[in-house]
């Protein structure tokens, strides 16, 4: 299967450099990790985005392992399009609108 294509919602990006930021701010090496886990989550996702359970509204969801992170993404034609990088223990579905 050939790789997929990633679009990311703005706000995606958004909550990605504030994590990475707050990371940052209390432990570097911590900010590392969490870039390598993104990182790592993109390569997955776009090696085979249906490995991943489906979620809610049509969409799929990508855990991280180390840290209390989500990926909610939706399989489209044209490529994967990466709606939000969710904090596991706040403000659940808040993305939704985004779909």
């Amino acid at each position: 299967m050939s790789r997929r294509t990633l679009v990311f919602d703005s706000e995606a990006v958004g909550e990605s450099e504030r994590s990475r930021d707050w990371y940052q701010e209390r432990l570097p090496r911590a900010a590392s990790n969490f870039l390598d886990e993104l990182s790592h989550a993109f390569e997955q996702i776009a090696s085979a985005p249906e490995r991943w359970p489906s979620y809610l509204h049509g969409t799929r969801r990508y855990v991280f392992d180390r840290y209390p992170f989500y990926m909610v993404y939706k399989v489209l034609e044209e490529g994967v399009y990466i709606i939000a990088v969710a904090h596991g223990r706040r403000r659940p579905g808040y993305w939704k609108a985004r779909k």
